[in-house]
């Protein structure tokens, strides 16, 4: 190629998503396809929200609201935040590579634990910023290692709780030692994307981390509990002054229309958010009862999925899955070759890939 591009994308491995169900489809020539490899709602989104579309569709003509100001609102009353400490983005990955734009310059260094959502990765080196991983211990992200791993060049560090994707968390009072002991001028994303899954009494709630760092931005999205994976709409809280920052990187019309009006509407429907969770949690005991009895070790989740060590080539088991119209996610692509990741889903899914589980390991 004559044109040349920049020297930074160069370092850059495409992100690799879950497999779509068309292309499954096609593969396979498969009727039904159940997707549990994306961490997606299997409980769909709130009825609230299809009314919201359908009522949207005399707007489609319009640009959309540029300052989000209905969702803002609403939002900001929910959260107890003020308007100006509040951001959106088309997702957690444009809300990450806006992060990384908007605070990294070329050569400095970013700490990601590792494995972790591959998305920083890329958004760091896109940036021209320089990746730093360290290493997860027993599965859960080592804050000492992080802070071990911190030197004149570091700008950020990526910290995202629950991990994605195992599972794992670090409590409050692990962070505010972290916090304590890390310089100030180094800026702290807590990425929170299952935080509504969440059942650890010692979590740390982001938006009380934010209200006393300045330093500290939580990033969000309606992606998970919500359902509205397909909208692509997120959010990132911080005090006004990092929000100010990010806010002259975005575009100016970066969420549409129907995202924010689906958002609003999401919002509302707390009985839907309600029965999503709990659906979630019983999920999640009917993957610690079967595994448990059949000796598969797991890491317990606060999240919508659940990684567990068959002992097998997971890249093989992912496919005997495939064939049987199950997507999950190979723990290869994560570093952990007999491991498999799987999305919570309604209790007939969840049967399923128990069942079929059963059958591969000859149980």
């Amino acid at each position: 190629m004559a044109v040349e591009y920049r020297q930074a994308l160069r370092g850059v491995t495409p992100y690799k998503p879950a497999r779509s169900l068309e292309s499954v489809r096609r593969e396979y020539g498969l009727e039904e396809i159940i997707k549990l490899a994306g961490n997606e709602n299997s409980h769909g989104a709130s009825p609230l929200v299809a009314r919201a579309l359908a009522e949207f569709n005399s707007e489609l003509t319009r640009y959309p609201d540029m300052h989000c100001t209905a969702l803002r609102s609403a939002l900001a009353e929910k959260l107890g935040l003020g308007h100006e400490q509040l951001v959106f983005g088309n997702g957690s990955f444009e809300l990450i590579s806006l992060v990384a734009q908007t605070f990294l310059a070329p050569g400095d260094e970013a700490i990601i634990p590792a494995p972790s959502f591959g998305w920083y990765t890329v958004a760091i080196t896109q940036a021209g910023g320089v990746p730093v991983h360290v290493a997860l211990d027993d599965h859960c992200v080592d804050l000492g290692a992080v802070l071990a791993a911190v030197t004149d060049r570091t700008r950020a560090v990526c910290l995202v709780n629950p991990n994605n994707p195992t599972g794992t968390y670090f409590t409050r009072a692990r962070l505010d030692a972290f916090l304590g002991a890390l310089r100030e001028d180094i800026l702290v994303i807590l990425d929170e994307a299952y935080i509504d899954f969440v059942y650890g009494e010692d979590f740390p709630d982001g938006l009380d981390v934010i209200r006393s760092h300045g330093n500290a931005v939580a990033l969000r999205t309606f992606s998970k509990v919500y359902g509205l994976a397909s909208l692509r709409i997120g959010y990132a809280a911080a005090q006004p002054g990092i929000i100010d920052a990010i806010s002259r990187a975005k575009q100016p019309l970066n969420v549409n229309g129907a995202a924010q009006a689906a958002a609003v509407a999401a919002l509302r429907d707390s009985g839907h958010y309600d029965h999503v969770v709990g659906e979630n949690a019983r999920g999640r005991q009917l993957y610690y009862r079967s595994l448990g009895e059949w000796g598969i070790p797991y890491i317990p989740t606060q999240g919508n999925f659940i990684m567990f060590d068959t002992g097998r080539d997971s890249a093989q088991l992912e496919l005997e899955y495939l064939k049987r119209g199950v997507l999950i996610r190979r723990g290869a692509e994560f570093g952990m070759p007999t491991w498999l990741r799987v999305t919570i889903g309604t209790e007939r899914e969840n049967l399923k890939v128990l069942s079929i589980l059963r059958e591969l390991l000859n149980l």
